[in-house]
């Protein structure tokens, strides 16, 4: 065969590949543009949509029996109830403005990491081909709560998602980020007290949640009061278009608070546990009701679910992988859960073992240890003071904000339990700082179906925990003015801008004792080039208390990868 007909065979063969891989390219697109299309229910009663919501003053709003108020304490109250559609639509129509703006937080941050619409397209097809079976693993129930809620979706959003589409991966966005615990997005830390251990022997649940999303997304925490046609009354704290929970307590007294533990990148979805914790808290009375229903859910991320019941008079653990589910009862009158798996399940369990070493999991668990044993029998004012604990193990200043803290002031909320009498703690921004005011359940949930008193507050005034006074002083002053010196650092690090002058002595002196302000400025100067300074600030970092052998080997590989440059 001649050049010439090498070369129209070879083109012809070239051809046919081009043809072979478009088309699939064209079979893949179509089928993410078939699995995007969401599936909402068809077997709800439609004319609910025709509930209109009024509005009284500046911060209470009603639709039917249902209501939203915001509190002087800057917390929203929110009163649902009735049938799983109705319940989602209220929630919607009640919180439409505050639907808009946790959206638009939320979309924002993923601006920042994807600024290309392009690539948020692409982005929307890979989350919809993620998520194609995941209406699968959520109940009847919640899904049709969930697509009462989108209907007050904005569709300025539409580019991601349908309205219904977006609030069933938001929930599992949610699972997504505790998978990223390695990256230090969260830092939960719980426990709980009860009989010798509680200094009127009843069961005392602290918890923070720690899941950091920027400041603005934590802004509008709602505190939520359902009154479901189904199951038991219960509250939770919340936000705009979050059914699930996060932490709660039922009529029954029994509570769910989660703590995520280290997961591998889920590479499929099943149910998301604020889901699971959610149907816990509507339909468990004790612990064993609780472990049941854990037990017969599919997640897809690990997990440690605390559960406090009045009825059991004691607290226990439920840790659930993606493959298995196991009970931890407590070997005294205390248990504490921070982000790593104890029973002896998980014992040998690599990934788990890795957390302990690595993280700084392990160090805020004996944290809690230590001042648990320290403070004797524990009451509500000494469990918020040890949520509020900045201190690392044995007293040692780590700096404001390192992982390490009990207390990492990136809290959304924090919250005090006593499931006996049904009495909730709830903190008022910002963090766990200022005043904890408190919520009787039996008032709230004995009262006439909707018919509780508006006019005053909710809240019991007498039993407030007052603010921290590290709330008042200088150091926390200078720890805002950190926060924004770290974002401004970050700006000069991307635009490979000069820092002004006295900058670097400021950051310095603002949060000495913090391991990230020296990595922070290595950072700086390596993404400039500048491989001296570099290498100095991280062999500083390396002189600071660090959250972890992970983050300490990752800084020492900076340090001596600078000092070879």
């Amino acid at each position: 065969m001649g050049k010439t007909g090498k070369r129209s065979l070879l083109g012809k063969l070239t051809g046919i590949v081009l043809l072979v891989i478009a088309a699939v390219i064209l079979t893949f697109i179509v089928y993410l543009a078939v699995v995007s299309v969401d599936h909402p229910p068809e077997d709800v009663d439609l004319s609910v949509l025709e509930m209109e919501r009024s509005q009284y003053g500046d911060h209470l709003y009603m639709a039917g029996n249902n209501w939203l108020r915001k509190s002087e304490s800057g917390l929203w109250e929110c009163y649902l109830e009735g049938e799983a559609f109705e319940r989602g639509v209220a929630f919607g129509k009640l919180t439409r403005e505050l639907l808009y703006y946790q959206e638009s937080v939320f979309v924002d941050q993923i601006r920042e990491l994807v600024p290309s619409d392009f690539y948020l397209k692409i982005l929307k097809y890979f989350i919809a081909f993620f998520n194609r079976n995941l209406e699968q693993h959520i109940t009847d129930e919640y899904r049709h709560e969930i697509y009462g809620t989108s209907q007050s979706c904005d569709p300025a959003f539409d580019f991601i998602g349908s309205r219904y589409q977006r609030q069933l991966n938001y929930h599992s966005a949610h699972d997504i980020g505790h998978a990223l615990a390695d990256f230090n997005l969260i830092g939960c830390t719980s426990f709980s007290v009860w009989d010798d251990k509680s200094s009127d022997s009843s069961l005392i649940i602290g918890r923070n949640f720690d899941f950091y999303m920027g400041d603005r997304f934590s802004e509008n925490k709602i505190v939520c009061f359902m009154n479901p046609a189904s199951g038991y009354k219960f509250m939770m704290v919340t936000w705009a278009d979050m059914i699930g929970v996060v932490s709660g307590m039922n009529e029954k007294g029994l509570t769910v608070t989660i703590n995520a533990a280290r997961s591998a990148v889920p590479i499929r979805s099943s149910t998301p546990v604020t889901l699971v914790t959610r149907e816990i808290l509507q339909y468990a009375a004790t612990i064993s009701e609780a472990f049941d229903i854990a037990k017969k859910r599919e997640m897809f991320v690990s997990e440690s679910i605390m559960v406090g019941s009045s009825g059991d008079g004691l607290t226990a653990v439920i840790e659930k992988s993606p493959d298995t589910c196991v009970i931890v009862y407590p070997e005294s009158h205390q248990i504490i859960s921070t982000n790593h798996f104890q029973s002896a399940v998980f014992a040998n369990d690599e990934r788990n073992v890795t957390n302990i070493i690595g993280s700084d999991s392990y160090a805020r668990y004996q944290r809690v240890q230590e001042l648990l044993g320290r403070t004797g029998a524990l009451d509500v004012q000494s469990a918020v003071h040890l949520l509020r604990d900045r201190q690392g193990p044995g007293d040692r200043n780590v700096g404001m904000g390192n992982q390490l803290a009990i207390n990492q002031l990136i809290a959304h909320h924090s919250v005090v339990f006593k499931p006996d009498s049904l009495l909730v703690w709830i903190s008022v921004p910002p963090y766990q700082l200022d005043r904890f005011v408190a919520y009787d359940l039996k008032k709230i949930f004995s009262a006439d179906t909707g018919q509780i008193n508006l006019d005053r507050e909710l809240y019991l005034p007498e039993r407030t925990i007052p603010a921290d006074t590290f709330l008042f002083t200088k150091d926390y002053h200078d720890y805002l003015v950190f926060r924004n010196m770290t974002n401004e650092l970050n700006r000069y690090r991307q635009e490979k801008d000069a820092l002004p002058p006295s900058f670097q002595d400021v950051y310095i002196q603002l949060n000495p004792e913090y391991y990230r302000t020296y990595a922070n400025l290595g950072d700086y100067y390596r993404k400039l080039g500048q491989h001296d300074p570099a290498g100095k600030f991280y062999s500083q970092a390396l002189t600071k208390v660090l959250p972890g052998l992970d983050e300490k080997q990752r800084i020492a590989e900076l340090a001596a990868k600078m000092r070879k440059k």
